[in-house]
């Protein structure tokens, strides 16, 4: 796909969804620390569920201090629901010690520095700097995100980082940061995993996925 193709379907997703007044749709968070553990606990099951869990979860343990010496048990029946408890309550525990032991209790502001902390990949890593500090280093690749770049001919790639490696080069650096929730919001509403509803996607027209259904 061409560079022009590939910014026309991000002009088409930046008229049609305001991500300014999406943000029931999104993690909610008022701090580094609050979107780096929202973003571990979000693998696997919807912001909605992590936004309820949260709000628990940072009234007991509002920062990594605290959250660093709770214990197993009492982290994995708060974020149960979460799916995956074991791990990611092994995880963000982890993540709220590194934060103490290494970062004296910030969180950092690198991609190279995020990647060393428990439960944090690259994804992971995208969407604290992109949230957290304003700037964008990557494009975050989740589901929504592969399943669209890989439908729309945007890769050719399922692995999330050879997809984001394609979308970097295709993309100019200052729509990385808002194509992770476009993608999103796409993803959700119209091009979903079992049934696509491609009859009224505004980007049918630059779809390589929808040419092939309309052919065969």
């Amino acid at each position: 796909m061409t560079p022009s193709v590939a910014c026309e379907i991000y002009r088409r997703l930046a008229g049609a969804y305001d991500l300014s007044s999406s943000g029931d749709e999104f993690l909610h968070f008022e701090s580094p620390y609050q979107i780096l553990i929202a973003t571990i606990l979000s693998a696997q099951t919807t912001d909605r569920m992590v936004n309820q869990v949260t709000r628990v979860l940072f009234r007991e343990y509002p920062g990594p201090d605290a959250l660093s010496g709770a214990s197993l048990p009492d982290i994995e029946a708060i974020i149960h629901s979460t799916g995956f408890y074991h791990a990611k309550a092994r995880n963000i525990i982890g993540a709220a010690k590194a934060l103490v032991s290494r970062f004296d209790g910030v969180v950092p502001g690198t991609i190279d520095e995020l990647v060393t902390i428990p439960g944090v990949g690259r994804k992971t890593a995208n969407i604290v700097i992109h949230h957290a500090f304003g700037r964008a280093e990557g494009i975050a690749v989740d589901t929504h995100v592969r399943r669209l770049s890989r439908r729309l001919g945007l890769t050719a790639s399922a692995d999330p980082v050879k997809i984001e490696q394609d979308l970097l080069r295709i993309y100019p650096r200052e729509v990385w940061g808002d194509l992770n929730g476009l993608f999103i919001l796409h993803g959700r509403r119209v091009c979903t995993s079992r049934s696509p509803r491609c009859e009224s996607c505004i980007l049918v027209s630059l779809c390589s996925s929808a040419s092939r259904q309309k052919v065969s």
